[in-house]
């Protein structure tokens, strides 16, 4: 391993949120096995928000989504449904991308990248062969418990009474055949000294997980499966009989997306120079932060600046599921509150880290008491005495800085407190309102009046460019109608009794 490759290793997260440099951002990639859920629809919107506020301070960004399209369960999959795999795995991909569309989840991202894509193929083959290169991929025959939901060979250590942790209602299976490995276990104290700095992981206790991983021993990994059993995977370089395995092949589309193994471009401007950042849900340390990151270490890329962890969401007090009846689909909350209002539901009451809870009684909650009653009256109100009672619009804001409160909250991803400050300012304007009665004022002193509502529309201006990284189209609503001095329609739109 080079000098030069050592020292950027152990230098990767020296940075500030501040400088205006390049920032990269990813989500995992979905499995394609099923219809997008409400998780995948938060991790969406937790990066479709970020760069949003980072573009917004003037950073150059690249935001990546895409879909994870090999693997045994998609075969299986498929093969159920009677389709050709790659017509299964067509059709869904279009369902994640068509959560982009403005009148969906409204995402910004810059590139959706599919594993079936030759680039992304051609990459996952180029990282194995560097990592070949090292010494650090072998063959041996090997027995162990599969589990067929993970995709992944288990230890009995982690099972929980027998079951996979994350799939309790499937048993591993126990499969005895020879696979290629990856020495992972070879790179522990490089691992180690990459968790020691404290933006390698988001949150605190996810850091602490992956070093207590780590120290309890790490293991070499399975990165191959007999063609014979599993044949829906990119061929392994030089050896037909064996597909990869499934995470060593998608995970790698965090770098094929910016052209990588293209060393130039946008891999350099925004991987090799850039702060680079991955959303992931809180299952996800041991692929996410020790797997790839093995990998990358491997292949003398530099790791990833930083992991941010997100809770799960759960629906009165149970995990989400078919069979209990309990599943909120991102689609029908679009289709019930909106797209803002679906993205205003996400980011303000699903905690950022720990496991949320919702129901339709809470979201209708939420929906009324924030939106329709709350920002969406309180615009209706400023701006109708507005249009009422000025003669003109006033200039437009000088916006300035924004508050140190939102942007720590943004800065260290905390989506709630943000927004939590944004509605403190929704309050003290309905505050003012309430002190002040421009309305009735303006029969006394109209000029005082007037100077009160001239002040109302610029903080709401204010209010409305706060809202850019949650809600785009409030956000352009909200300054249009400071701008035109016109009240505009409702904002939100009453639930039906």
């Amino acid at each position: 391993m080079s000098i030069t490759f050592l020292i950027q290793s152990l230098c990767y997260s020296n940075f500030t949120m501040s400088d205006k440099r390049a920032k990269y951002i990813t989500t995992t990639l979905p499995y394609v096995n099923d219809e997008p859920h409400i998780g995948h629809a938060l991790e969406f919107i937790q990066a479709d928000a970020l760069a949003r506020y980072w573009r917004l301070m003037g950073h150059e960004v690249f935001f990546n989504t895409g879909t994870d399209e090999h693997g045994q369960k998609i075969a299986g999959k498929a093969d159920e449904a009677g389709e050709e795999r790659q017509a299964y795995v067509d059709r869904f991909a279009a369902r994640f991308e068509k959560l982009k569309d403005r009148e969906v989840l409204n995402l910004s991202y810059d590139n959706f990248i599919r594993t079936t894509d030759p680039a992304h193929v051609a990459a996952a083959q180029e990282i194995w062969k560097r990592c070949d290169a090292k010494g650090d991929i072998y063959k041996k025959s090997y027995t162990g418990l599969y589990c067929v939901g993970c995709e992944m060979f288990l230890k009995e250590s982690d099972l929980v009474e027998g079951k996979c942790p994350n799939h309790p209602k499937l048993t591993p299976e126990e499969i005895e055949e020879e696979n290629y490995f990856f020495a992972m276990s070879k790179y522990a104290d490089q691992l180690l000294t990459y968790f020691g700095h404290e933006h390698s992981i988001v949150p605190e206790w996810q850091r602490q997980w992956a070093i207590d991983f780590v120290n309890g021993g790490l293991e070499d990994l399975s990165i191959s499966r007999e063609k014979s059993r599993m044949d829906w995977g990119i061929p392994v370089p030089g050896d037909e009989n064996h597909v990869m395995y499934v995470w060593f092949d998608a995970l790698t589309n965090y770098i094929s997306t910016t052209g990588w193994p293209e060393e130039a471009g946008g891999f350099k401007q925004f991987w090799v120079d850039g702060d680079t950042l991955q959303l992931a849900g809180k299952d996800q340390v041991r692929f996410q932060s020790i797997i790839w990151q093995a990998m990358l270490l491997s292949a003398e890329v530099k790791p990833t600046d930083s992991v941010f962890y997100h809770g799960f969401i759960n629906s009165g007090g149970q995990k989400m599921s078919k069979s209990t009846g309990n599943v909120i689909s991102p689609f029908e909350m679009i289709d019930k509150y909106g797209t803002d209002a679906t993205r205003y539901i996400l980011l303000r009451h699903v905690h950022p880290t720990e496991d949320s809870d919702l129901t339709w009684e809470k979201m209708d909650g939420y929906y009324t008491d924030n939106l329709v009653n709350g920002l969406g009256n309180l615009t209706a109100r400023i701006m109708k005495m507005a249009e009422t009672h000025l003669d003109e619009p006033i200039e437009q804001p000088d916006t300035g800085s924004f508050a140190a409160e939102y942007v720590t909250a943004l800065d260290s991803y905390n989506f709630q407190a943000a927004m939590d400050h944004v509605w403190k300012k929704v309050g003290e304007l309905d505050e003012k309102i309430t002190e002040t009665e421009p309305f009735k004022l303006v029969k006394a002193d109209k000029e005082a009046a007037v100077e009160i509502i001239k002040t109302l529309a610029h903080d709401l201006y204010l209010v409305g460019r706060m809202l850019h990284p949650f809600m785009p189209e409030a956000n352009m609503v909200i300054k249009e109608a400071v701008l035109a001095n016109k009240k505009p329609n409702n904002l939100f739109a009453r639930l039906p009794q």
